[in-house]
């Protein structure tokens, strides 16, 4: 499936090193979301995702994997440390909810109760549910090992979430390809230019050949097959570019080191390579994903 390009929007950048959450989580679900869903894709297909799955996905951001899995039949539950993502989660997995109505009204009953998605800022120690005996799908559809330093909290977001995990489940990584192969890296180099003399700072870096495997084998996992997708990078025009990449939240140690308006300047040069004729910004990208099984 190959991304829709989203409709233009005005740069929220300003003079200020602050950082709207708000904002940005919004312009992840419009904006930038939307350009793995051939990852997520392919994955739900190679696993075979279906209502006989229980799928508990770390760092889900917004939703869109989960409803995707849901729209499969799977019962889902979702986990991210982002109370702004997790809200819009909710409006997407839980419009009652969002809406202040009750969402609950099967639980003493009836079939809702085991569907339902559940969306929750931590792991909880009883997500699998005596009745569900674990999940058997994890997902992490966030790219691992970007920023500096985030390999090991993945680890430990792992260490949390496998025992509410069956024997045998498969637990999915992600991270960008070859950077030779994605058109991005190019731009996320942006990232690092204000941020080079504070080595402790988390921002960008380039994917490793053995980022995912890493992980896997500190979190006593065991490799079981790779693969890569194509996930192009499509926008409207330089501002709904700039908007949707400064929501991964990768340029914001650069805003902090600098100020808002100099990483919004350089991002939009760093863009215009990728600009064609008609406006659009088209970037080419590959994402590999690792499936691993708890043992």
């Amino acid at each position: 499936m190959t991304p829709t390009l989203v409709r233009q929007h005005r740069s929220h950048a300003d003079s200020t090193s602050r950082v709207d959450p708000w904002a940005r989580a919004r312009d992840w679900s419009e904006i930038q979301e939307r350009m793995l869903v051939p990852l997520y894709e392919a994955v739900h297909e190679r696993l075979e995702v279906g209502p006989a799955t229980r799928l508990l996905g770390l760092r889900c951001g917004s939703g869109l994997a989960l409803l995707m899995a849901a729209s499969r039949g799977a019962a889902v539950t979702g986990v991210d440390t982002s109370p702004e993502r997790l809200a819009l989660a909710r409006e997407r997995l839980l419009p009652e909810t969002a809406r202040g109505r009750d969402a609950g009204r099967g639980e003493n009953g009836g079939t809702r109760a085991r569907t339902a998605p559940r969306l929750l800022a931590a792991v909880d120690a009883d997500a699998a549910g005596k009745e569900t005996a674990g999940f058997d799908v994890v997902t992490v559809f966030e790219p691992a090992g970007c920023p500096a330093g985030d390999s090991e909290g993945l680890g430990e977001q792992l260490a949390a979430a496998l025992p509410a995990a069956r024997r045998g489940a498969a637990v999915v990584l992600v991270g960008w390809g070859p950077p030779e192969r994605c058109a991005t890296s190019s731009v996320l180099r942006v990232a690092t230019k204000p941020t080079d003399p504070l080595p402790s700072a988390r921002g960008w870096r380039p994917a490793r050949r053995d980022d995912l495997e890493e992980v896997a084998q500190r979190a006593g996992l065991k490799p079981d097959g790779s693969g890569r997708v194509s996930c192009p990078f499509g926008y409207a025009g330089l501002d709904s570019a700039v908007r949707g990449l400064l929501s991964t939240g990768l340029f914001d140690a650069a805003i902090a080191a600098t100020d808002a308006k100099q990483v919004d300047k350089e991002l939009t040069e760093a863009l215009h390579p990728h600009r064609r004729q008609d406006g659009t910004v088209w970037m080419p990208n590959v994402f590999r994903y690792l499936v691993a099984r708890v043992p």
